[in-house]
């Protein structure tokens, strides 16, 4: 499958009440940006993270978004919604985000991607977009979007393909994660046998069953 960037946004420092950093300022305001943009393991170039004890690390280094799924809201709330609304740094064109596979791999201009994770809605979210229910929206909508760490160093820019150059056999995607891990635990024994879930993840998974690790 290859689908490809429709554009690369860099989070701006935003100082505001609803920041969730004691600092008071917050990195989810991502603004596009032109030209390619340098992709390290520790997310891209140029990209403010606020509250780091929530958001940035290996496991979430990049975040990305279909514009789709993006799409979908700008319906249904009657207003547009730019690239970088949700956060994003990687707004994606015809790659079903929420369908991925857990550890599923793209290759993204020159970097390798892996993904990793659904992303969990915040109050910082529901505040950057001033609406108090959007945490409860999003939920029930279960289009997530994906984390993804880097396993190869390169350069992204708008217009990039995006290939999946291997998917896991577990068949688990973002979307099965984020159901079970919100309104639908039963399916959480599922992820017991996802390896590339992060460790706190797959611990949180072992907690809510009461399993002990072997």
């Amino acid at each position: 499958m290859t689908g490809r960037l429709a554009a690369v946004n860099l989070g701006v420092i935003t100082e505001a009440e609803w920041a969730g950093d004691p600092s008071g300022r917050s990195g989810i305001d991502k603004q596009p940006t032109d030209g390619p943009v340098a992709v390290r393991f520790a997310g891209l170039t140029g990209d403010f993270i606020g509250e780091r004890a929530h958001h940035g690390g290996p496991d979430q280094a990049v975040y990305a978004y279909a514009e789709e799924d993006a799409a979908r809201w700008s319906a249904e709330l009657g207003r547009a919604l730019r690239p970088g609304a949700f956060g994003e740094n990687l707004t994606t064109y015809a790659v079903d985000v929420t369908g991925a596979v857990i550890g599923e791999r793209w290759a993204v201009g020159s970097a390798l991607l892996e993904v990793t994770k659904p992303r969990t809605p915040c109050a910082t979210f529901a505040g950057f977009w001033g609406m108090p229910d959007l945490i409860k929206r999003f939920t029930a909508r279960a289009a997530p979007g994906a984390y993804l760490r880097v396993l190869r160093e390169g350069a992204v820019g708008a217009g990039d393909p995006v290939e999946v150059v291997e998917r896991p056999a577990h068949g688990v995607t973002i979307g099965q994660v984020f159901r079970a891990t919100t309104l639908e635990p039963d399916l959480l024994p599922a992820l017991l046998d996802v390896p590339e879930l992060p460790a706190a993840l797959q611990e949180k998974v072992r907690r809510r069953l009461g399993v002990t690790p072997a």
